[in-house]
């Protein structure tokens, strides 16, 4: 296969990365100049760019997490008082109404493509590391985090910028479409599958926050099973059969599910059997943006949560079991969550739940909290819908700060608490539910892989699989890790009217290339529209 090599002119790019973490992501030189000479410190270059991915908007609620979750049916994130309004950006987002010039859509994008260049620097033949000798695996992973980035654009955006590292400044970069950018991908991807560590479930935890050929295995899977999306055709046996083999060599490596009464386990900073890779991002991200001012904890900072993020009751309701029950109690699914029992403190779980929290909402020794005392101190009783987006007449601040359904995956709990840096991007539940769905796809029955997979969660096994219950299926395991938005798309349901958003047009099945960009760069084509 012929290697692409043109590549993003980086001078287009007005990248400047902002990090949630603590990680200090240290400036490189991102300019690339006539007569290249290659990147002088490989390693130093391979961590920036983990760096790049743990922070700012590809590692926080906005940006990357934004577009894939709020765009869909589990998010919404109403206007509370004066909180989340930020000019309707959360609200265009959950209705699909964005424009070009949404940070949410112009960051990531700026972002997405730094990688891709930064990586194209190392891959570079003309990069060496003087300090360490071999630097293969560093390449590798380089390779890896550019076909990360550069599925992302694709899946996102369609147009795929590249540009030639020893290309002068002035050389207009080329954009890759469809079969070439996939080809691109998948050849990157390739050569990592060989280069990178076969890094197994048992070994140590901090061995997946790097790439891996798991990883890369996974990555290769998504590509495929996404791939009649972006060629807009029909599913093809022969890709459905590269995600199956490539599942297949993952499980090789040990990974499995994780077992009964296990599943919040996995998104703890610990070892387990269905982590793939995780990035040291800020694991707060995932929890404050959900939980009400007043659910707070001793250290932190004395702010409670942020009381944004809630899903709908239309997703909660793919779940099996009563609401206010606690898992395994009556008919309750692991997945659904653990409720607080406000009889007993629970120094466990501080008062906080998990999964998806709704109704009553207690202190850590038992007592019922309220709500602040400016919408009147009711009682803070987390509602099943959020029946209104924002405020329109007296009364609304008090339904819209109890407003909705509390999803959380991260406690505040676990070693390192709101600060901890662990973040799961790939596990192994995805990738056996990429399998499952490749084999429907193919005409075979995957009814044994999902009802395994559901008695270990706790849930009631099928009769049979359809497509709906398959998506309904990934929802349940997957949600609140940013494959929501292309599994809507690729079932053909992210369109559809659900609540506060009515039905869309196919021009939201992809966002709008900023503008600035679009103007500098003439082979970049302004999606359909957003002229």
């Amino acid at each position: 296969m012929k290697r692409i090599t043109k590549y993003l002119n980086i001078t287009l790019l007005v990248s400047l990365v902002f990090s949630c973490t603590d990680l200090e992501i240290e400036g490189t030189d991102s300019l690339i100049t006539e007569g290249f000479a290659g990147v002088a410190n490989v390693q130093g270059e391979v961590a920036n760019i983990r760096n790049i991915v743990a922070g700012g908007q590809l590692g926080n609620q906005e940006g990357l997490f934004a577009l894939n979750e709020v765009s869909t049916d589990e998010y919404i994130v109403p206007t509370r008082g004066t909180d989340w309004g930020d000019n309707g950006r959360w609200l265009s987002i959950h209705r699909q109404t964005w424009n070009a010039e949404l940070s949410d859509i112009v960051v990531p994008w700026q972002q997405l493509n730094s990688v891709t260049i930064n990586a194209t620097r190392v891959i570079s033949p003309k990069s060496v590391n003087t300090a360490s000798g071999d630097i293969t695996e560093q390449k590798a992973a380089a390779r890896f985090y550019r076909a990360w980035a550069m599925h992302w654009i694709l899946d996102m955006w369609r147009q795929v910028p590249y540009r030639d590292v020893d290309l002068p400044n002035s050389a207009i970069p080329e954009v890759l479409t469809g079969q070439v950018a996939i080809d691109s991908i998948v050849a990157d991807l390739n050569i990592a599958i060989q280069d990178l560590p076969d890094v197994t479930a048992g070994d140590a935890i901090g061995l997946k926050s790097n790439p891996t050929k798991a990883s890369a295995l996974h990555l290769l899977a998504k590509v495929h099973l996404n791939k009649h999306v972006y060629l807009e055709t029909t599913p093809q046996a022969a890709d459905m059969q590269v995600v199956i083999d490539a599942v297949d060599e993952i499980a090789a490596s040990g990974y499995t599910l994780a077992g009964e009464g296990e599943f919040f386990d996995i998104f703890k900073p610990g070892n387990d059997t269905e982590t793939i890779w995780w990035s040291p991002a800020d694991a707060g991200s995932r929890i404050w943006h959900t939980l009400h001012y007043n659910q707070n904890f001793p250290g932190f900072n004395d702010g409670g949560g942020w009381n944004g993020f809630t899903t709908l009751a239309e997703f909660y309701d793919l779940f099996e079991g009563p609401s206010d029950t606690n898992y395994p109690n009556d008919g309750q699914e692991e997945r659904r969550g653990v409720v607080h029992d406000p009889s007993t403190a629970n120094a466990e779980n501080l008062g906080i739940g998990l999964g998806f929290l709704i109704n009553q909402q207690y202190e850590q020794d038992g007592t019922p909290l309220n709500a602040r005392d400016n919408v009147g101190g009711v009682p803070l009783v987390f509602t099943r819908e959020a029946e209104k987006a924002e405020y329109t007449s007296p009364g609304d601040d008090a339904v819209l700060e109890t407003a909705g359904i509390r999803m959380l995956k991260y406690h505040p709990n676990e070693e390192g608490g709101d600060r901890r840096q662990h973040v799961v991007k790939y596990r192994f539940a995805d990738a056996y539910l990429m399998k499952a769905e490749a084999m429907l796809r193919m005409g075979n029955n995957p009814l044994a892989m999902i009802n395994a997979l559901r008695e270990t969660r706790g849930a009631t096994p099928l009769a049979s699989v359809t497509e709906a219950d398959l998506l309904a299926e990934r929802g349940r395991e997957l949600y609140q890790e940013s494959v929501r938005r292309q599994d809507l798309i690729r079932f053909g349901q992210y369109l559809r009217a659900w609540n506060l958003k009515e039905a869309g047009d196919e021009t939201k099945l992809i966002f709008p290339i900023p503008r600035a960009d679009v103007l500098a760069n003439p082979n970049l084509v302004q999606n359909p529209g957003y002229q």
